[in-house]
């Protein structure tokens, strides 16, 4: 019998070990995120699907957050130019704001595309899956399903945030607060549908911001 914190774990921790393997992988780094991209969905198809929920309760107010939390992570360097260069944002621990894109993928279509894809669709799920859904009750009781979705303790909500905040490097300022609000909306609904509404909302209006406006530094 499967564990049954692998659904809630399992795509979130293969789309990471990319990133612990890209620099070795066969083929073309303007492959690795397509490649990811397609194995953590196929990954996701196989082992997930039981526990994702996509019916909304407040499908609305799902994307007036998520639109509120892009505005909230695109501020700062908007108000202060400068901002992000502080120490306390680029640092031998956080990194540094720069983006990691393999030369030439800026003007491939096809790379693009699965970017933006990966980003907007399958981020938001396997991250809602590993963050609002599973940790936040695992840190309530080891026999999380147990543990109503939205439920809420001080250690439970603040260490998933925190620990999301980490997640994001020389964003982790606007991280914590991502990972404040993506919370708070998981408590208030009770839904992990209306969590993965608010984040792919949030990430596609990045990801349009990034493209659009050619600010790659956020696409780490």
């Amino acid at each position: 019998m499967k564990h049954p914190a692998i659904p809630y774990i399992l795509p979130f921790a293969v789309f990471l070990g990319f990133l612990g393997i890209r620099g070795i992988l066969p083929f073309g780094a303007g492959w690795e995120y397509p490649i990811r991209v397609i194995t953590v969905t196929a990954v996701l198809l196989a082992v997930s699907r039981p526990v994702i929920r996509l019916k909304p309760r407040h499908a609305a107010r799902s994307v007036g957050l998520g639109l509120a939390v892009f505005a909230i992570w695109i501020a700062p360097d908007l108000l202060w130019p400068a901002y992000r260069g502080h120490w306390l944002f680029q640092n031998p621990l956080t990194g540094s704001a720069r983006s990691s894109l393999p030369d030439g993928t800026v003007t491939d279509l096809l790379f693009l595309t699965f970017r933006i894809a990966g980003t907007a669709i399958l981020v938001p799920i396997i991250e809602e899956l590993f963050w609002r859904a599973w940790l936040m009750r695992y840190l309530i009781s080891p026999d999380f399903r147990n543990v109503r979705l939205g439920a809420y303790t001080a250690m439970s909500f603040w260490l998933t945030a925190l620990l999301f905040a980490s997640e994001h490097g020389p964003y982790w300022d606007v991280g914590l607060l991502a990972g404040i609000a993506y919370g708070w909306w998981m408590i208030r609904t009770r839904s992990l549908a209306d969590c993965i509404i608010a984040h792919a909302v949030t990430n596609l209006a990045l990801g349009v911001y990034v493209v659009v406006l050619a600010r790659w530094e956020y696409w780490l």
